[in-house]
């Protein structure tokens, strides 16, 4: 039976790298950034390591990017309950609609990049003036 986190990682990997490079950050100047070892966060891109809370905060600030994002993308916090975030529902339905955020994560027909910066920008249009 397949490892159900393995996806997750792989997931939570790419999504940190086309972060990256949505910033125009070599995986070295991300080290520096974040004070983490360059082979280390090859790794987590790579999908071979899961990174803990603190490293998700420290990765969080570098890409700016929230901290609640990557901790929704490492499977660690369910983005529908996280507090105060709104939450549409269908017309005529109860259970409430993927957010946008995983609705592009979740659309096959885009590459990561592609997904990436269409969550970059549609972060960027709903962030409080």
């Amino acid at each position: 039976m397949p490892d159900p986190w393995a996806a997750q990682r792989d997931a939570l990997g790419a999504y940190i790298r086309s972060q990256r490079k949505l910033a125009n950050l070599s995986l070295r100047q991300l080290a520096e950034l974040t004070s983490l070892s360059n082979p280390y966060l090859s790794q987590i891109e790579r999908g071979l390591h899961q990174p803990s809370v603190r490293v998700l905060k420290l990765l969080s600030g570098a890409l700016n990017v929230s901290a609640e994002t990557l901790l929704a993308e490492a499977g660690l916090l369910d983005p529908d309950s996280s507090a105060g975030a709104p939450q549409a529902a269908a017309p005529g339905s109860g259970p409430p609609l993927p957010d946008v955020e995983a609705a592009i994560g979740a659309e096959q027909r885009l590459s990561d990049d592609q997904k990436a910066a269409l969550i970059a920008v549609y972060q960027s249009m709903i962030r409080p003036a």
